[in-house]
């Protein structure tokens, strides 16, 4: 990579240059071989001045892992023109296609962030925990559109689904014997259908609704 030259930016643009330096790192390395001397390569500035910024290495992963997770929500927010139609099915597939898109472009960074030694870290995973409320909630909207009202059993497979979802796409990513067979917009079919039938048995009552919808 080659060396940004220093220039005088203002204490926010600074660290947001920082930031973005470390999440365009995160793309061709796990976060935890980030150092704050390669950051401090590519912004032209001391290592010292890293530190000015954030409280230590670990703050400044912390910062890194938020943007990157703010950067995929607003990625995969639903499409409003979608919304405007009326069809939370629809919606949920195109959330699912941009979803999976982003973690194909970004492999090194998605896998790092869910299943690297980062993962672990209490405080990493409480800003998982964030990103995962914002998901579901996102989901449990759709689904008031069909009038299921998110009941604990409701929002527990919500939370199933998306973990199931995670765990699909990173196995569609990395195995050859799955991806090869399984196109993309089959593992969309799969990860879509799933939800329906997550809901249904939280909502039994609910399984007529359901069951029109995805065939509409």
């Amino acid at each position: 990579m080659a060396v940004v030259k220093r220039t005088r930016l203002s204490p926010e643009q600074r660290r947001a240059q920082l930031i973005d330096l470390g999440e365009k790192m995160l793309a061709e390395r796990p976060l935890e071989q980030i150092t704050v001397e390669d950051i401090a390569d590519q912004a032209g500035v001391s290592p010292g001045l890293l530190f000015h910024y954030f409280a230590s290495k670990h703050d400044f992963h912390l910062a890194i892992v938020r943007h990157a997770n703010d950067e995929m929500l607003a990625y995969t927010a639903a499409d409003p023109s979608l919304e405007k139609l009326g069809d939370p099915m629809r919606v949920l597939r195109s959330v699912l296609s941009s979803y999976i898109d982003y973690a194909s472009e970004n492999r090194t960074c998605y896998l790092s962030l869910s299943r690297g030694p980062a993962s672990g870290d209490p405080d990493m995973q409480a800003i998982f925990e964030e990103t995962r409320v914002v998901m579901c909630e996102r989901v449990l909207e759709q689904l008031r559109l069909l009038a299921i009202e998110p009941t604990s059993a409701v929002v527990l497979s919500v939370r199933g689904w998306i973990a199931y979802v995670e765990e699909v796409t990173i196995t569609w990513l990395y195995n050859p014997l799955h991806n090869q067979r399984l196109s993309r917009d089959e593992l969309i079919d799969i990860a879509a259908q799933a939800l329906p039938a997550l809901a249904i048995a939280a909502a039994p009552e609910m399984a007529a609704t359901l069951q029109s919808a995805i065939a509409g």
